[in-house]
């Protein structure tokens, strides 16, 4: 926010979240949920659902969300925004996150180009953030529309472990195919890693505890809490240090295959989302048959652990009208890299250009 002051930027509001920015919807006990630009009736996701709702509305051109598991691009791929988690460190933060090195601040807005411009605004280091990088060499626009020829992508429909919704399927699809078209050399390949999801709970979860913890000041408070983010803490929250670094390592081999992986191709395709947005004020979409915001997000939060960027955006709608996001993940400080090819899809296509019967501009 610092860095966006001094840039010039004129700030409208802070965005809704749930409690604590704690899972992929965005509603809590006190306010209703913030719905979809698209359809009212549904989810925008989240936790950064109100950031991608007032970008897909035309209320500012840009936000800022930070993605602990999916919670800038999940709201993006479902309301057909683009959002941006960076690099670990690219964008420094302070205060620290209680969800540690799993959490990245990033870019929410309605284009890659917007994306890139802010990237540059926010990217400076900060002595506050110890983990911060050095300012970039250059400008993220520089080489934004020099396009994917001869680029080396990799596509994993489902990472070898999620299941998706046959409109999503179809439509990230043919958005690799739009890639290849462009010069791209696009290879389909197997499975690269397992769900990471249990260590992920077990390193996430005991940041939510975290977070709670400081807010309790007397008696009740506990109660007072999201009835399943306390679910969630109680079951994942309370892990004794063994666990933890067991998970850790899981984090640190997951990191260490996706490093050796890059040695052969540039990016990764996948779908943001294995779905398109759902009823609003659910937790999971309605007949589900799974909890925690984790079962139906399958391909965020392994970058999370691995500190990869992994840029959300635009490729297609469903038959009712629902936005569907593709996920291009690069290798560590490849930033500049997952922009342009954001960029050169865009530039293929007008997903993008699309606005919702909401949006204000068409008011």
């Amino acid at each position: 926010m610092q860095r966006l002051r001094e840039g010039g930027a004129v700030f409208l509001g802070k965005n809704t979240t749930p409690e604590f920015g704690w899972k992929g919807v965005t509603h809590s006990p006190s306010y209703v949920p913030t719905t979809n630009p698209w359809n009212p009736g549904l989810t925008a996701g989240g936790s950064s659902g109100g950031a991608a709702a007032a970008v897909g509305l035309g209320m500012g051109a840009w936000s800022i969300g930070t993605d602990a598991g999916g919670s800038v691009r999940i709201p993006a791929s479902f309301t057909g925004t683009v959002a941006l988690k960076p690099t670990y460190g690219r964008i420094p933060a302070y205060p620290a996150s209680p969800y540690g090195t799993l959490a990245h601040p990033g870019p929410m807005t309605r284009t890659v180009a917007d994306a890139a411009v802010l990237l540059d605004l926010v990217s400076a280091p900060d002595h506050r953030d110890w983990f911060s990088l050095e300012a970039p060499s250059s400008s993220f626009t520089v080489g934004l529309h020099d396009g994917v020829a001869n680029l080396r992508i990799a596509f994993s429909p489902d990472l070898g472990y999620g299941e998706n919704d046959p409109q999503v399927e179809a439509a990230v699809r043919a958005a690799v195919e739009v890639f290849a078209a462009a010069g791209a050399n696009v290879e389909e390949v197997a499975p690269i890693f397992h769900d990471p999801v249990s260590a992920f709970h077990t390193l996430w979860f005991p940041g939510a505890a975290k977070v709670v913890e400081t807010f309790w000041t007397g008696e009740g408070d506990w109660e007072r809490v999201d009835p399943e983010l306390r679910a969630g803490i109680s079951q994942f929250g309370q892990v004794d240090a063994s666990a933890y670094l067991d998970a850790t390592a899981v984090r640190m081999d997951l990191g260490r295959r996706m490093g050796a992986f890059h040695t052969t191709y540039d990016l990764l395709l996948t779908p943001t989302m294995p779905i398109a947005a759902f009823e609003a004020g659910l937790e999971v979409p309605r007949g589900w048959g799974r909890r925690w915001w984790t079962s139906w997000t399958p391909y965020t939060y392994p970058f999370n652990m691995t500190g990869q960027p992994a840029l959300s955006l635009p490729c297609g709608f469903t038959g009712d009208g629902r936005p569907i996001g593709l996920q291009i993940v690069g290798p560590r400080h490849a930033d500049g890299l997952v922009l342009r090819a954001g960029q050169a899809f865009t530039d293929h296509t007008d997903w993008h250009t699309r606005r919702p019967p909401m949006a204000m501009e068409e008011r």
